[in-house]
């Protein structure tokens, strides 16, 4: 039976346990989006206590998709001297380095990009009330982040991380094109499901095609918009299934276009998108991970053993607590 302190190895990596520092946004970056000391530390004392894969912050693949002035950024040859030094930390503590690749998509403002942002069509984002209105991404935008998202790739793997992931969860760009609720797109990349996945599976493709079948990939999914009109799992499933076909590594299970807001429909205890990795994880061949809310070690042990995820995130317990990993490990040891 495995546990959370049972390792695991795919995709040519080893994992010390199946503990995961996901992706949280630090804001230390510069307007630049370089990596500064502050975001290395963060990173490495999270990794130092015991934490077996770390997958860093959302990192912008191109300056239409930044959120922030603060936000990391793989867009630009230059700043891969920086994520090269925060990659050399994570690992030297022991953990595999992972990094999530982003475009923010109509999440963001023209404050931020110094243009309109870009959704699937003309839109305001449902939750991000900060955001500026939106126009609909033409063929030749599509093209172009597409192919920023493999640049960014392979920058990530110069940089020396082992891995990267595709943010395609909390309302950002790919999420908002899963969602009928965004996308009412009339061409194909929108109407039916296969169409309003298409960008998740080209944006796989060129990653693959530059850096080959072997570098790992993963997909951070918004398994569920938990929001009328939204994505439902069964189409998340749908999805993952496609994606794992198409060469994903690893599913990362979160919520959809409310990120990591409290569930709207239902109330729940921590552990809330369980069930949607269940339901994923039944329907694929690769590790699912799973986020939502753990801070006991005990039950997120509980989760693995009981077959439900093969990795659990723990990020409100790691941004309180540095050596949560450290702890939960002496804990189901003792």
């Amino acid at each position: 039976m495995n546990t959370l302190l049972t390792p695991l190895s795919f995709a040519g990596l080893t994992l010390r346990n199946r503990i995961v520092m996901p992706p949280m946004f630090s804001g230390f970056a510069t307007p630049r989006g370089e990596v500064t000391d502050r975001i290395v530390e963060y990173h490495r004392l999270r990794a130092a206590a015991g934490t077996a894969l770390v997958i860093v912050e959302h990192t912008y693949v191109h300056p239409w998709g930044r959120l922030s002035d603060t936000q990391m950024g793989v867009h630009d040859d230059g700043l891969i001297p920086g994520l090269a030094r925060l990659a050399a930390a994570i690992k030297g503590e022991g953990a595999v380095a992972c990094l999530q690749l982003a475009h923010a998509g109509a999440s963001t403002t023209v404050a931020a990009i110094g243009r309109a942002p870009m959704g699937p069509t003309r839109m305001r984002h449902p939750f991000e009330k900060e955001a500026d209105a939106a126009d609909e991404a033409t063929a030749g935008e599509i093209t172009l982040t597409i192919r920023a998202f493999g640049d960014a790739a392979a920058r990530a793997r110069e940089a020396g991380f082992d891995a990267v992931e595709i943010h395609a969860a909390h309302g950002y760009l790919l999420s908002q094109f899963l969602s009928p609720l965004t996308n009412t797109r009339a061409d194909e990349y929108g109407g039916n499901e296969q169409n309003r996945r298409r960008l998740h599976l080209d944006v796989l493709a060129e990653i693959r095609a530059r850096l080959g079948p072997d570098f790992p990939v993963f997909i951070r999914l918004g398994a569920h918009d938990e929001t009328p009109g939204g994505l439902e799992l069964e189409d998340a499933v749908h999805a993952a299934i496609a994606l794992a076909a198409g060469g994903i590594d690893l599913v990362d299970i979160s919520g959809g276009l409310q990120g990591s807001r409290p569930p709207v429909v239902v109330a729940r205890g921590p552990g809330w998108f369980v069930p949607y990795a269940q339901a994923i994880k039944a329907a694929v061949n690769v590790p699912v991970l799973v986020t939502g809310g753990f801070t006991d070690p005990r039950h997120a042990d509980r989760v693995v053993r009981e077959g439900r995820a093969d990795l659990i995130g723990v990020g409100r317990g790691m941004l309180n607590d540095a050596g949560w990993a450290r702890s939960a490990i002496a804990e189901l040891r003792g």
